[in-house]
C-alpha cells in the first residue's frame, strides 16, 4: 500500500472507474494542474512544472488520438473527425506554450479539457 493516503485514494479510484469516467477524471486532473500554473505564473520553478504539465496534458491528447484512429472506434463518424482536429489544435497550442510561454495561451487548453470532461460525464461544462 502507498505511503502517501493521496496515492492509495488515487489507485483505488483508477480501478474502480468507468472507460469515460476514467477519461473525465484525466481530463481534468491535467486541466487543474494547468489551472494551477496560470494561477500561479511568478511561482518559482514554474518553467518545469509547466513542462510536466503540458506533457502530462500532451499523453492524454495522444492516446485519444490512438483510439479515435483505431478502426474499430464506435464512434460516429464526424465526431471522431471533430475531435480529431480538436486534438490537433490541443497540439498546436502545446507547442505554442511551450516555445512561447504565456498564462494566456493556457485558457483555452484549460477550458477543452473541462467542457471535454463534462461531456464525457454528461453534464453541461
Amino acid at each position: 500500500m502507498p505511503a502517501n493516503p493521496l496515492d492509495a485514494y488515487q489507485e483505488v479510484e483508477k480501478a474502480t472507474l468507468t472507460g469515460r469516467e476514467l477519461e473525465a477524471s484525466v481530463l481534468m486532473r491535467a486541466a487543474m494542474r494547468l489551472a494551477e500554473l496560470r494561477n500561479n505564473w511568478d511561482a518559482p520553478g514554474r518553467e518545469s512544472e509547466l513542462d510536466d504539465a503540458l506533457r502530462y496534458n500532451q499523453r492524454i491528447w495522444t492516446v485519444f488520438q490512438a483510439e479515435l484512429l483505431d478502426e474499430e472506434n464506435p464512434l460516429p463518424e464526424e465526431i471522431k473527425r471533430n475531435l480529431i482536429s480538436l486534438s490537433a489544435f490541443v497540439d498546436r497550442r502545446t507547442f505554442d506554450v511551450m516555445a512561447f510561454p504565456d498564462a494566456d495561451k493556457l485558457d483555452i487548453l484549460i477550458s477543452i479539457n473541462k467542457n471535454i470532461a463534462a461531456g464525457l460525464r454528461g453534464e453541461a461544462a
